[in-house]
């Protein structure tokens, strides 16, 4: 688990707490009330994030009624980044920039550094890892203007590149955090510098660095006698030894750190604990107690609404379910898992990401430009942008409900239209029905499509034998600097209609796209024996379409990046509204890190394609490749058929 810091204190002191509550009932003056309020609520947020969130709103009022607007700013933040902790991402980011919006106002600089850094924090959460960054360096800017070492900041920048795969860039910023935090004497955030370096030493198979670095961040928490991160530090380790397959001390390691956590009487250490004792017996066969440990801790995750916990134990049980060969009860866990992760980020939150990334692209350069000129023209000149950029980002949207609103009308026009034949009628409302079955057919597999029409839902199914297919754009912000909007829309369009029609030749399905990625899948919802070698032979079409593309238009378009992976996967509707077809599991995530692993112009395959298309194409043997979250993986550059 990479550790984020956001603007809170970590470790509830009860000496202080208890001074701070003394103070609060003999102090009279509303502003000092409130700042002893947020105080406390600071102070509660990791132990008892209830009592921290009645702190805050009961600041909050005292605020409103004095108009004390920093002291808005500071509640605000702690109801963020509770909203945050548990999972509810667009409840945080609505709090936080609240939050933001009140520290402008006062100019509160400090307040509004660290309101930046936790907005970056949920966009992490939320996977939009562009909009994380800017919000994070916007954050050290600030920092760097004030001369503020205490900051968190390159510690949130490393666990960014982290999460992009980028172990490099993230490893550098966090010996930049622990040499800063060093420098002022900040042992908290050194400890937990040298946690996260730790993982990246783990995910290099660097174990003794990995364990020395753990071990490092134990004795600065039993320094400074901070008990919840000598509970994370011991959980750590124990995950360590769990590593290398040492169990007994690993065990002994996670029930020292729940211990702790019941002696804080912090529920969700408490919860993470038997999570990790649960996971470390299902790696041992150990399955009864295994689940006993997982069902413990999704009692405790959802007794305090914690959804972000409740979605990992989904996929611990899903795990356990797969070891112990009941394929239905893993379904069903895959199933909740992916329903609670969608509910968390779901579709429409992932288009506005989309469109929040695409106007930043779009608008850096002029952005910079102008930076000098008069705020009150700025600011005018920036809302006109947005929205001409809102109407070009919802033009298509708004083109398909006028087509399906026209559709509607047509057939209530025909109905009540005396003047035409029975027969001429049935004509004219059939050719409207195959209107809108092809838009239907344009969304989802005639399959589904047919299903959903029929009982009005379709069920999640498990397919065995499929091929996926991820492409990426790596060249992405380099070519939209180049292109006004509406051309690099339209050199998107070229392209995703290109892979279109090549994924049509090859009986692939499309999935999705993501920003300026492309999934597919060959292999469901009808069986494909060829699933492996079709994927290949249109990645190989794509690549040379690409590769024409390029020497058409020079640095006017992209360079591709291609990763397949073959092996078994779920596919299903997500959502109600504006639903999708989507795939999940291992087999889809292992095809992103052939993708990440891949280089320009390349495609990348995992072992399991391999084996399948070996006989067809010409590969190259990459060897074994640190794939993120997932240890080596053999992987091989396929040449050509």
């Amino acid at each position: 688990m990479l550790l984020l810091l956001s603007a809170k204190v970590y470790a509830q002191d009860q000496n202080k707490v208890d001074s701070l509550q003394r103070l609060l009932t003999t102090t009279l003056h509303d502003t000092t009330r409130a700042n002893l309020m947020i105080q406390l609520g600071r102070e509660y947020w990791d132990s008892n994030p209830d009592k921290a969130g009645e702190y805050a709103r009961q600041a909050i009022t005292v605020s409103e009624r004095i108009g004390y607007k920093k002291g808005l700013g500071g509640a605000y933040n702690i109801l963020g980044g509770i909203a945050d902790d548990r999972g509810n991402y667009m409840k945080a980011l609505e709090l936080h920039k609240k939050a933001l919006q009140f520290r402008r106002e006062v100019n509160d600089t400090s307040g509004m550094s660290a309101s930046l850094g936790n907005i970056a924090i949920v966009f992490m959460h939320l996977g939009d890892i562009n909009e994380a960054l800017r919000y994070n360096f916007e954050s050290l800017r600030i920092d760097e203007e004030l001369g503020n070492k205490e900051s968190g900041t390159y510690n949130n920048i490393g666990s960014l590149y982290n999460g992009l795969g980028n172990t490099s860039d993230a490893l550098k910023y966090y010996l930049k955090a622990l040499k800063i935090n060093e420098e002022v004497g900040n042992k908290h955030w050194k400890a937990i510098n040298l946690s996260n370096i730790a993982s990246i030493y783990s995910g290099q198979g660097k174990t003794d660095e990995a364990m020395k670095c753990k071990q490092d961040a134990f004795a600065i928490y039993k320094e400074i006698g901070n008990k919840p991160g000598i509970a994370y530090s011991i959980i750590d380790i124990g995950n360590s030894y769990s590593t290398k397959k040492n169990y007994p001390e690993a065990i002994e390691k996670f029930l020292e750190g729940l211990a702790i956590f019941k002696e804080l009487d912090s529920k969700i250490g408490i919860a993470r604990s038997y999570n990790t004792l649960g996971a470390c017996y299902t790696l041992q066969k150990k399955y009864r107690e295994a689940a006993k440990y997982l069902d413990s801790g999704f009692t405790v995750f959802k007794g305090i609404s914690f959804l972000e916990g409740i979605k990992n134990c989904y996929k611990l049980l899903y795990e356990l379910d797969s070891a112990t060969g009941d394929n239905a009860g893993a379904i069903e866990h895959l199933k909740l898992y992916y329903s609670l992760r969608d509910s968390l980020v779901n579709s429409e939150t992932n288009k506005k990401a989309t469109q929040q990334q695409l106007r930043y692209e779009f608008t850096k350069k002029e952005a910079d430009a102008k930076a000098e000129q008069d705020k009150k023209d700025v600011m005018s000149h920036e809302a006109i942008k947005r929205q001409t950029q809102m109407k070009q980002v919802f033009f298509v949207g708004f083109i398909l409900v006028l087509i399906i609103a026209l559709i509607l009308y047509n057939r209530f026009r025909i109905k009540k239209n005396a003047n035409i034949t029975l027969e001429e009628k049935n004509q004219i409302i059939s050719a409207e029905k195959q209107r809108s079955d092809n838009l239907l057919l344009n969304i989802l597999p005639a399959e589904v499509a047919e299903e959903l029409k029929a009982k009005g839902t379709a069920d999640a199914k498990h397919f065995d034998n499929v091929t996926v297919l991820f492409t990426d754009f790596i060249s992405f912000t380099t070519v939209s600097e180049q292109l006004s909007p509406q051309e690099l829309v339209n050199e998107l369009h070229t392209c995703f209609k290109a892979f279109d029609e090549i994924c049509t030749t090859y009986s692939i399905e499309k999935i999705k796209t993501i920003g300026d990625a492309y999934l597919a899948v060959c292999g469901l919802p009808q069986a494909n024996e060829k699933h492996a070698e079709n994927v290949v032979k249109a990645a190989l079409e794509i690549r040379e379409f690409m590769a024409n593309r390029s020497k058409e238009l020079g640095a006017k378009t992209f360079e591709i990046r291609i990763g397949i992976n073959s092996g078994s996967v779920v596919a299903g509707i997500v959502g109600v509204k504006k639903f999708a077809y989507d795939i999940w599991g291992d087999t889809v995530n292992t095809a992103a890190r052939m993708e990440q692993n891949s280089e320009a112009g390349k495609i990348n395959i995992s072992e399991s394609t391999y084996a399948l298309v070996k006989d067809e194409v010409t590969c190259e043997y990459r060897g074994e490749i640190d794939a993120k979250n997932k240890g080596k993986l053999k992987m091989y550059f396929v040449e050509k058929k």
